[in-house]
Parts: structure tokens; C-alpha cells; sequence
């Protein structure tokens, strides 16, 4: 899809079907650029990438997602912008993630169409109820463990965290947060349809592998959710 904003209604850009979110961390891969190490990802089989780079100029990002653009069209999978509804726009990305802070969602959407995915960052059960009302395509939750990835991120809320979202939004929610190959299981069998990784995979040796491997882990932990009957 040349143009993005797929409907949401289709495969790729459902974010129920989404398992393992990526997101960008040009400091966890250096000196590798983003680019190679999403490329290697995204073959390693990730569902949706988040370009997140807090520190780049906007012609830098812009420059970055359209080679992001072209990794994601060639494999069927959405791009996401962070916070920034108005270059989710120029970049012909298929959505944006808010934060808390950012433009509110209803305005985010007026930018971007009815066919862009809007997610936000929950901390709660309250914040995740808002995203739902305002009509937010999936929640982001947590911090789920501790991570150096976000200078601000609040002090973990782990399982239990996940458990009080998931019992009281039918949204699909994604654990983000220092999440790895040792923790992804717990936050899916928490209610988490999908984990957020940045560092785990940016920083892998083997980005590809490591993509593989907690993509795996988060398949078996849906499986079996679903067959303890406490799958949505």
C-alpha cells in the first residue's frame, strides 16, 4: 500500500491481530542505522513498527520513515508515528501513538482520517477507559517491567497492571515497557494481545533472531490464554 491508511479493518492493520509492536531506538542500535536493524526485524516476523526517535529534527524523521515506509509497505505491516499526528500525515504513515500529553485524540484523527490507527499511552483502567470512549484503536499499557528506554517511565506496574486494564477495557491492549524474551509470556497471559519491544530487539546482536524468538513466545502465551477460556 503505496499511499498508507489502510482501512483498519484489514489483516495487518487490525491491531487485535498484532502480537510483537517494534519500536525504534537509534541508540540501542548504533552504530547501526535504524533502518538496516528494522528491515532485520520486520523479517524476523514484527507486526507494526513505531518510528520513536524524541531527539531528531522533524526532516530527519520524515527522512527516515519513507525508508521505513518502503520496509513496512514491502511487508504488509503498518507504520505508526509517535506523538506526531502531523507527520504521521506528510509521511504517509498508517497511524500515529499519543501520549497522555499529546494533541487529544479527536483532533488527532480530524489530521489523519478515519482510517488511521490511533493508539495511546495508558498508565490505568481510568486512561485506558478515555482512549476506548474517544475511540482509540488500541491502548498502549504500562510501564509493564523497568526500562532505560524512557527517561520518564514510571515506575513498573507488571501483571497486575495488565490484568486491571484488560478487565476493564475490551480494547487491544500492547504491554510496553522493558519488555523481553523473559517477561513477554507474563504480560500476554496477563490480557496483553501484544508486547512492545525496543531495546530487546534494536539492541539484539541478531535483530531477525531476536524478533523471531519473542514473536514466538507471545504466539504460545495467546495459545494458551485461550485455552485457560480467559482470551477475549
Amino acid at each position: 500500500s503505496g499511499g498508507g491508511l489502510e482501512p483498519s479493518g484489514s489483516g495487518a492493520f487490525t491491531p487485535a491481530s498484532w502480537m510483537l509492536y517494534l519500536v525504534t531506538d537509534a541508540r540501542a542500535c548504533a552504530p547501526r542505522s535504524v533502518i538496516e536493524v528494522v528491515a532485520e526485524a520486520v523479517a524476523g516476523g514484527v507486526s507494526v513498527v513505531q518510528l520513536r526517535e524524541k531527539g531528531l529534527p522533524d526532516r530527519e524523521l520524515l527522512r527516515i520513515s519513507e525508508d521505513l515506509r518502503e520496509i513496512t509497505s514491502r511487508a504488509g505491516i503498518p507504520l505508526i508515528m509517535n506523538d506526531r499526528a502531523d507527520l504521521a500525515l506528510l509521511a504517509q504513515a498508517d497511524g500515529v501513538h499519543l501520549g497522555q500529553d499529546d494533541l487529544p485524540l479527536p483532533l488527532a484523527r480530524r489530521i489523519l482520517g478515519s482510517g488511521a490507527i490511533i493508539g495511546i499511552s495508558t498508565h490505568d483502567p481510568e486512561e485506558a477507559r478515555a482512549a476506548e470512549r474517544e475511540g482509540a484503536l488500541y491502548a498502549g499499557i504500562g510501564a509493564f517491567a523497568a526500562t532505560s528506554t524512557k527517561a520518564d517511565a514510571r515506575s513498573p506496574g507488571g501483571v497486575e497492571l495488565v490484568k486491571r486494564v484488560r478487565a476493564a477495557v475490551g480494547l487491544p491492549l500492547v504491554a510496553i515497557g522493558g519488555i523481553n524474551a523473559a517477561n513477554a509470556a507474563a504480560a500476554v497471559l496477563a490480557g496483553a494481545d501484544a508486547v512492545a519491544v525496543a531495546s530487546a530487539v534494536m539492541g539484539a546482536a541478531d535483530p531477525q533472531a531476536a524478533a523471531a524468538e519473542i514473536l514466538g513466545i507471545v504466539r504460545e502465551a495467546r495459545r494458551e490464554r485461550e485455552r485457560r477460556g480467559t482470551g477475549k
